[in-house]
């Protein structure tokens, strides 16, 4: 995972975007939130996404290995934030936003005890195989029961262009949450047009798929 940190101090981040997800903003409304509720963004980087939560009305814990991320948040967005150390964890805080910047796997229950949605466009995909079930276990153990999820995912031939963003088709995804989730497939599509970086390694295809879950 130091990898990352590494993508961060070299500013290779090309999974950033400026603007927030467009499937985020066309299908929010699964993960039936009411104003003042907390969603929880795993692996969240400096995310605008969280941004466009706040603005809804929402509450945004995020996740973050680098904490140079959580600090370009801030600073881009001129947000005023507090630093506290916790539980092996640098917190940066501020009104309607928490981003923890350290290892997800050393998030509890307690850290997320007033979650009710996840958000996840970017956690699932950057981790390798061996890592995205030990992922899934751990969201699964520090979630409350009834939590809904919106997951992001890509697929594509893995063979002709190594990750991250790493493939995730609909199989693994259901194999990944079949115990102790409901999953539902929202879209799945064929966006190579928008993908530059993959016509020009002359990918087949990229399949963008967006999922609702539930905790059960």
């Amino acid at each position: 995972m130091t990898d990352w940190i590494q993508r961060w101090k070299d500013n290779k981040i090309g999974w950033h975007r400026d603007v927030p997800n467009s499937k985020l903003i066309e299908f929010i409304n699964h993960l039936q939130l009411s104003p003042g509720d907390t969603v929880f963004v795993p692996l969240c980087g400096k995310s605008k996404d969280m941004i466009y939560l706040i603005r809804q009305g929402y509450k945004v814990i995020g996740v973050e290995l680098s904490a140079l991320a959580a600090k370009q948040f801030f600073a881009e967005n001129k947000i005023v934030y507090q630093v506290t150390q916790e539980k092996g964890f640098e917190v940066y805080r501020a009104v309607n936003i928490c981003i923890y910047s350290g290892d997800f796997f050393q998030l509890t229950s307690q850290q997320l005890s007033n979650v009710v949605a996840v958000y996840d466009r970017a956690a699932l995909i950057a981790l390798p195989a061996g890592l995205r079930v030990k992922y899934v276990q751990h969201l699964y153990s520090i979630i409350v029961k009834g939590c809904r999820m919106l997951l992001l995912t890509l697929n594509y031939p893995q063979s002709q262009i190594s990750g991250p963003p790493y493939a995730v088709n609909k199989d693994e995804v259901v194999s990944l949450y079949n115990d102790g989730f409901e999953c539902q497939l929202l879209q799945c599509f064929n966006d190579i047009k928008n993908e530059p970086k993959f016509q020009r390694s002359n990918v087949d295809f990229i399949e963008k798929a967006t999922y609702c879950l539930r905790k059960y």
